[in-house]
């Protein structure tokens, strides 16, 4: 008979979890949200014997204090949920740090296992464990582990078994704090009642627990604490016993705790950690001595990034124009085999021409996204916030902040949601409004087809480049504003854990790779389509002539139909920036998702292919970036302020609805949307202008 167990994989950020997680799960996992919040959820299926494993991935946090709402969610599925056994991973070449973190678990009373990862790191580094010792010290079974390698995989589950079957409680023995902290433990314990929480049945390890978060003053136990009948008497004995402590030690409880643990993970790492050789300088510290460099390390950090996005364009170039010529194929294909009539349009001009005209940059998308999951798994990304943290204290934020920015660069949507780890709320909500500056994977596509039609391809690149740097300053400069005079106030002092460098393994890059981009082919086919559909049908309708006549030519018929209509109201305002009203069309388009502004394009250049080319005496135009040229009327001058426009102006629909969450009211996503449009056509107009005065606008 097969049995059911579910196991937790806690750990800090960087510690290997999520290596850990895929080794485990391999193809069986799904990803969604926590109800009620944005934190990432993830579960997976395995089996070990005859027993059916649910293994739910925890998010990254240092503590179970529940300040953030990664720690928040982490601490409620470890005493609420069904969780058999915790599989605490811990960095080898970090212990005191991450062993921290297991002393808390432990607190839980949850049966646990210990997997202690990139134990060949450490022996490289000439750290030595005596397992059976530390496994001693800490209660709780410790098991070696290489994730990059998936070696101790098949170990650590057979252990998360046996353990979920003796059900041995690591809260047996505890951790032991001061005997007069002891005490007063004890007085407020006697007075918790059982049941508190709803996870599995604990005995009184949870009392415990109870009680010393109760010292430590955290305000969810305080709460849950309040709805109690016994509610007056705990709270008169947890203020005597933190008055006692505070006074008997000249400190506050939170701090004695908490150097309790330390001490005591101290302790456990002098005994059963051992080096056996001499220190010497690391790879990483060799490496650090360049990249993280008080001169160097911007250049460098700069330099990275222009290689990224030259690796972006060079390597997606040929990819991209294959699929181009595809669905020009396929165009023409549908243009012979279809008669002429709404459904012939529909299928050419609204899906092939939206639709294809994204899909058309996956190969640039998939290189971005490589370039972004190398720098993650190598742990550079990680650095960038060192690098950049004294320029970032000139602008009020530190470096932190600059974490989700380059975040940004994939999505603005998860970006924003990552400034959950800024501990300051005016440090989050500034770098919440300046996220959406960075360019997304979203607005690739246009600058990719843009610098294709109006650059050489040597200087695509670079173009890129400038978009993005671009994008980085100005939302350096946007925060500084905000900090100063709508956000004031000090900065938080900053801290933050380097990992290791690694090399990451072609699996773990390829499975970042691949989620990312599945994600956008994924809004290709739903938002982007109907987004597509519809721009289709604001560009058909109302039918101009004589109800639809086929004597009605294509241009007529644009400028005619809700979209021309919408595109004359704006085109005031666009003409000072070199837009026309066909450019506006395209920009509305862009508030659903900002690659729908290449659809759009490809529909509008669609519609009025056939026109100018039968006017022209041409051949067949065979590529989207060459209609886009012949059509749109553009200079180099009104691309590249294009380019800035899309960088700059309102986020997506989505990245709006996420701010809304993540802030709780809609005056910021407001003030989000009509800042980033002014600013947008400030940036333009003295850009374009000054293009004119210097004889490039030609």
């Amino acid at each position: 008979m097969k049995k059911n167990i579910t196991i937790a994989l806690a750990g800090n950020p960087n510690s290997g979890k999520t290596t850990i997680f895929n080794n485990l799960t391999g193809s069986r996992q799904r990803v969604g949200n926590y109800p009620g919040v944005t934190v990432e959820k993830k579960e997976g299926k395995t089996s070990c014997g005859d027993t059916e494993i649910t293994v739910i991935d925890l998010p990254g946090t240092y503590s179970l204090t529940a300040y953030s709402p990664e720690e928040v969610v982490a601490r409620h599925e470890l005493l609420e949920g069904n969780i058999d056994v915790i599989v605490n991973i811990v960095d080898a070449t970090n212990t005191e740090r991450n062993l921290n973190l297991s002393v808390q678990l432990k607190e839980l009373g949850l049966p646990m296992i210990i997997a202690l990862n990139m134990v060949d790191m450490a022996d490289k580094e000439g750290i030595v464990f005596d397992y059976d010792l530390l496994s001693s010290l800490m209660g709780a079974q410790v098991i070696p582990v290489v994730g990059t390698r998936n070696e101790g995989t098949r170990e650590l589950l057979e252990a998360a078994v046996q353990a979920a079957s003796e059900q041995k409680n690591p809260a047996d023995k505890p951790l032991r704090y001061d005997d007069r902290i002891e005490k007063q433990i004890l007085l407020i314990q006697g007075l918790i009642p059982p049941g508190l929480y709803a996870g599995k049945e604990r005995g009184d390890a949870l009392r415990r627990w109870s009680a010393i978060k109760l010292l430590e003053h955290d305000r969810e136990v305080m709460k849950k604490i309040e709805a109690l009948p016994e509610s007056g008497r705990i709270s008169e004995q947890v203020e005597k016993s933190r008055q006692f402590l505070a006074q008997l030690y000249n400190q506050d409880p939170e701090s004695l705790i908490i150097n309790g643990r330390y001490a005591f993970v101290r302790g456990a790492c002098r005994e059963a950690q051992k080096l056996t050789r001499e220190v010497r300088e690391s790879l990483t510290d060799i490496i650090d001595r360049v990249l993280l460099h008080r001169v160097l390390g911007i250049p460098v950090f700069l330099g990275m990034m222009w290689l990224l996005f030259q690796f972006t364009f060079a390597l997606g170039a040929v990819p991209m124009e294959w699929l181009d010529a595809g669905f020009v194929k396929l165009s023409l294909l549908l243009e012979d085999l279809l008669p002429g009539g709404l459904l012939k349009s529909l299928l050419v001009d609204g899906l092939i021409g939206g639709v294809g005209g994204v899909v058309v940059f996956l190969p640039n998308i998939l290189m971005l996204y490589l370039g972004i999951a190398l720098l993650e798994g190598t742990g550079y990304m990680a650095r960038t916030a060192f690098v950049t943290d004294k320029f970032m204290h000139l602008v009020g934020l530190h470096g932190k902040s600059f974490i989700p920015m380059l975040l940004g660069f994939g999505c603005s949507i998860p970006a924003v949601m990552a400034t959950r780890t800024l501990e300051d709320s005016r440090d989050r909500l500034v770098t919440i409004l300046v996220v959406p500056l960075m360019s997304c994977g979203a607005r690739l596509p246009v600058y990719t087809l843009l610098s294709a039609a109006f650059f050489d391809k040597s200087r695509a690149g670079s173009i890129l480049f400038s978009i993005y740097l671009i994008g980085i300053v100005l939302a350096v400069i946007t925060a500084k504003i905000l900090r100063s005079w709508v956000l004031p106030g000090e900065s938080e002092p900053f801290v933050m854990e380097l990992p290791a460098y690694r090399m990451p393994t072609l699996k773990s890059v390829l499975a970042q790779m691949w989620l990312r981009t599945r994600l956008y082919l994924k809004k290709a086919g739903t938002l982007i389509l109907l987004a597509s559909l519809l721009m289709w049908f604001l560009f058909t309708f109302p039918l101009a002539g004589n109800s639809g006549s086929s004597h009605t030519s294509p241009a007529v018929q644009l400028e005619h139909s809700y979209a021309g209509m919408a595109g004359r109201v704006l085109e005031p305002l666009l003409k000072p920036i070199g837009f026309d009203w066909k450019t506006g069309i395209a920009l509305i388009s862009g508030f659903a998702a900002k690659e729908v502004i290449v659809s759009t394009l490809g529909a509008l250049y669609s519609i009025e292919d056939t026109e100018s080319l039968s006017t022209a005496g041409e051949e067949p135009v065979r590529t989207f970036a060459e209609r886009a040229r012949l059509q749109s009327g553009f200079t180099p001058l009104n691309a590249y302020v294009l380019m800035l426009f899309v960088l700059i102006y309102v986020p997506c629909l989505a990245t709006i609805a996420v701010i809304r969450r993540e802030t709780n009211t809609w005056k910021w996503p407001l003030f989000s949307i009509g800042y980033t449009l002014a600013l947008a056509w400030l940036i333009c107009f003295l850009v374009y202008r000054a293009g004119l005065l210097l004889g490039l606008g030609v």
